[in-house]
C-alpha cells in the first residue's frame, strides 16, 4: 500500500515552501522570528478557513490534537497567543503577494470563459464585510456600524478572483476601481455603482473595454445609429455622446448605447460600452454574466472565513481576508489540474472531514473509495 501524507499537507505542497519563504522574507517586519514562523502562521490560518475553527483556542487545541499526522505540514507547533502576535504584527502584504502569485498559476489551468472573442473577460464589483465597532473601532462606516469594503475583479475564465483591493468602507466603488491595473485589449463589466466619466475615458485610453448600466438620469445626444439584428431582446443599438458638464469636462468619448429587452422578466435594460466591434445581443450576454461575482462573493462567505475573525487590528483582519482568498485559490487550483467534475463546495467539505487522513487527496476529491484494509475512513458528504 502506497504511503500518502496526510490531505492538508497535500493541499499546502501546491503553495510550495521554497516559494513561500521567499514572499514572507520580502514582506518581514522587526526582528527575525525565533521559533513560530509565518509558514506556522499560514498554515494554522489555512486550517481554520478549511474546517471552520471558531477561535484561536480551537485552533492551537485541534493542532495540539493531531500532533503525530502533523510531521509533513513542515511547520513547528503554534501557540494561540504567537499566532495572534504574527496576525497582529506582520504585515498582511505577504499574504497579498502571495495571492497573486497563486493567482498566475491558477490561471493558466482555468476554463475558458463561454464567448467567442479571446478577449480576457472581468466581472467588477464590491461587497461589505460587516464588523463590529466596538471591538474594531478602527472601521467606522455609518450609523454606529463598522464594515471594510472587499473588492474584486473575478475572471470569468474559471471565476478566478483576478484582482482584489480591501479598503476603508466608506471608500468609493470607483475610487477603488481606480487603484486595479486591468490588462489592454480586456473587457471588464460593472453596475451602475462605478459609474466615473473619468474611469471610463482612462480605460478607453489603457485600450480596456467596459460594459455597464447607463444611469437613468444621464443627459446625451444622440449621434449615430446601427443596425440593429431582427432578434427579440435587442431593442436599439447607437452611438450616444454625453452632454452633461461633467462628461465635457472630463471629454469622454463617444459611447455605445444598447437597449435590451429580457425575454424572462421583460425589464428593460440600457446598456453603455466603448466596445464597438461585438454584436448587440453578445453586450447583453455579457452584462448577464457580472452575476458571477454576487455569486462569488456569496460562496465566500458561506464557505470560508471572513464574516468572523480571530483578531481585532486591522492588519489581523487583513490578513485573514488574503489567506481567505489563498485557501480559495488553491482548492480551484486542485479542481482545474486534476480537471475534478465535483463543484468548490463538494470539495472544501470533503477535505473539512478529512484534513489529516493520510490518503490520496485526488481519489478524494474525485470520489473513489479507499483501498481494501485501509487503517483511515473516508468521511463524505454526498
Amino acid at each position: 500500500m502506497a504511503h500518502c501524507n496526510t490531505i492538508l499537507s497535500q493541499l499546502l505542497k501546491i503553495v510550495g515552501r521554497h516559494e513561500f519563504e521567499k514572499v514572507a522574507s520580502m514582506h518581514h517586519q522587526g526582528q527575525r522570528l525565533r521559533k513560530p514562523s509565518r509558514w506556522s502562521q499560514f498554515v494554522a490560518m489555512a486550517f481554520a478557513q478549511l474546517s471552520g475553527r471558531q477561535s484561536l483556542r480551537d485552533i492551537e487545541s485541534n493542532l495540539n490534537a493531531q500532533r503525530q499526522h502533523s510531521y509533513h505540514l513542515g511547520g513547528a507547533p503554534i501557540t494561540r497567543s504567537s499566532l495572534a502576535r504574527l496576525n497582529n504584527r506582520q504585515p498582511a502584504s505577504c499574504y497579498e503577494a502571495l495571492f497573486y502569485q497563486l493567482y498566475t498559476r491558477c490561471a493558466k489551468h482555468a476554463p475558458k470563459h463561454g464567448f467567442r472573442f479571446k478577449n480576457p473577460l472581468y466581472a467588477l464589483d464590491a461587497s461589505l464585510i460587516d464588523l463590529s465597532l466596538k471591538l474594531f473601532p478602527w472601521s467606522h462606516y455609518a450609523l454606529g456600524k463598522g464594515a471594510m469594503k472587499l473588492q474584486v475583479g473575478l475572471d470569468l475564465r474559471g471565476h478566478l478572483p483576478a484582482f482584489v483591493t480591501v479598503t476603508e468602507s466608506k471608500r468609493a466603488d470607483s475610487e477603488c476601481a481606480k487603484l486595479l491595473t486591468l490588462p489592454k485589449g480586456s473587457i471588464v463589466v460593472c453596475d451602475r455603482g462605478y459609474n466615473d466619466y473619468g474611469w471610463y475615458k482612462s480605460l478607453t485610453g489603457q485600450g480596456v473595454f467596459y460594459v455597464t448600466r447607463q444611469r437613468s438620469n444621464a443627459t446625451y445626444e444622440v449621434v449615430g445609429h446601427r443596425a440593429a439584428p431582427p432578434k427579440a431582446g435587442v431593442i436599439s443599438d447607437r452611438v450616444i455622446r454625453y452632454n452633461s458638464l461633467r462628461s465635457r469636462q472630463k471629454q469622454l468619448p463617444d459611447v455605445r448605447q444598447v437597449v435590451y429587452v429580457d425575454a424572462d422578466t421583460q425589464k428593460q435594460y440600457t446598456f453603455i460600452t466603448n466596445h464597438f466591434k461585438l454584436s448587440a445581443q453578445t453586450i447583453a450576454d455579457i452584462y448577464k454574466q457580472r452575476w458571477q461575482v454576487e455569486l462569488f462573493f456569496k460562496w465566500i462567505k458561506q464557505n470560508l472565513k471572513i464574516k468572523s475573525f480571530l483578531g481585532t487590528s486591522q492588519n489581523a483582519v487583513m490578513t485573514q481576508i488574503w489567506i481567505a482568498m489563498c485557501v480559495y485559490l488553491l482548492l480551484a487550483y486542485l479542481k482545474f489540474c486534476n480537471k475534478v467534475q465535483a463543484s468548490l463546495q463538494r470539495i472544501i467539505r470533503l477535505l473539512a472531514l478529512n484534513l489529516f487522513a493520510k490518503r490520496d487527496l485526488i481519489k478524494l476529491i474525485k470520489a473513489e473509495p479507499p483501498p481494501d484494509g485501509h487503517p483511515f475512513v473516508q468521511v463524505a458528504l454526498w
